[in-house]
């Protein structure tokens, strides 16, 4: 086991499976020469060679639509989007091509895609650096999404993603590439020396995709949240003194739906929690599903703490993300409610 951050624990996955299937293939904006805008892919090309850590130029389109070729020919291409504010330029490709080839194929190809984009705000990025947009992607038929929360996680679950065959878009909350985020802005910055989740196997593992993880266990309400609100959460949770279970999705779409039910089940009130514009957002899904799912055992309404429906602001960034206070007042919100 080692000590690192996200950004280490991402590279070392790249790393692994490079070495451990030639098939696998590296491709995007800055990956190779530089190492990736975050060091993400540091290091890989002067190890593997250029033919299978490879320079694209600014072509999001072209990035994808390539990757989608080497994944029907035999390779499992990952592909880096260096923000995910520009991952809409290869969205014809990804919807077009990527999620329906298997279908419209009829099993006769398919191309095994991981597609990497840093998401989220928190890092003075603006409207363009800033965006969530990983509920585009839920509501795409024939492709898998992931958000990952930690070190542990991001390693093991992007070797899941390389070695499955099925398409998957895989968001890297940037907030939290150096350390753990509890949404108070004031507070000086930690790194993930000093988290459970910062200790990384160096070798090959794997974390499973289409399961939740549940963070921390309670009784008193249910918490379903991913990426960077998943450590806001915990920090609210101990805040307003409630015993909460925190439930990190990781997996959006498939979604497990058997942990979010059992546990709803068990303290029969629900709050949803995201970075990403309220209205039509991956919260709305959650709520219906918990709604179905846990209606006979709900206590109070489900409640959901959101970004706002607004472009990410530059000068407002710390109103629109979704910060501590704003999780403390849902939370209350809901206990309030149960009495």
């Amino acid at each position: 086991m080692s000590q690192m951050n996200m950004i280490q624990a991402i590279q070392s996955a790249h790393d692994v499976m490079l070495e451990r299937d030639p098939s696998v293939v590296v491709l995007g904006q800055d990956v190779g020469y530089f190492g990736g805008v975050f060091r993400c892919t540091d290091g890989l090309q002067e190890k593997y060679g250029e033919h299978r850590v490879i320079d694209a130029p600014i072509a999001e389109g072209g990035i994808v639509g390539v990757a989608i070729g080497l994944g029907v020919n035999g390779l499992r291409p990952v592909a880096e989007i260096q923000f995910a504010d520009y991952i809409y330029p290869g969205f014809d490709q990804i919807v077009s091509e990527l999620s329906r080839l298997r279908y419209r194929s009829a099993g006769d190809f398919f191309s095994p895609v991981t597609i990497r984009t840093p998401c989220g705000g928190g890092i003075r990025g603006g409207q363009t650096h800033s965006q969530s947009p990983e509920g585009i992607f839920t509501h795409l038929s024939g492709v898998m999404t992931v958000m990952v929360s930690n070190p542990y996680d991001a390693k093991g679950l992007l070797i899941s993603a390389i070695e499955s065959d099925d398409p998957i878009i895989f968001f890297e909350p940037k907030r939290i590439y150096n350390g753990p985020f509890d949404g108070d802005p004031d507070k000086p910055s930690v790194s993930w020396s000093s988290h459970a989740k910062g200790e990384v196997p160096e070798g090959y593992y794997t974390v499973p995709l289409g399961k939740a993880d549940i963070v921390e266990e309670g009784e008193d309400l249910t918490i379903i949240t991913y990426g960077t609100i998943v450590h806001v959460a915990q920090a609210a949770a101990r805040r307003a003194g409630v015993n909460a279970e925190i439930i990190d999705v990781r997996t959006l779409m498939p979604l497990d739906i058997d942990t979010l039910r059992e546990s709803v089940n068990k303290t029969g009130r629900c709050l949803v929690a995201h970075e990403a514009t309220r209205f039509c957002g991956y919260g709305a899904e959650l709520v219906a599903t918990v709604q179905k799912e846990c209606f006979w055992h709900l206590e109070t309404p489900i409640a959901r703490v959101t970004g706002w429906d607004t472009p990410y602001p530059h000068a407002f960034e710390w109103q629109y993300f979704p910060v501590q206070q704003r999780l403390v007042d849902g939370i209350l919100r809901v206990m309030e409610d149960a009495t």
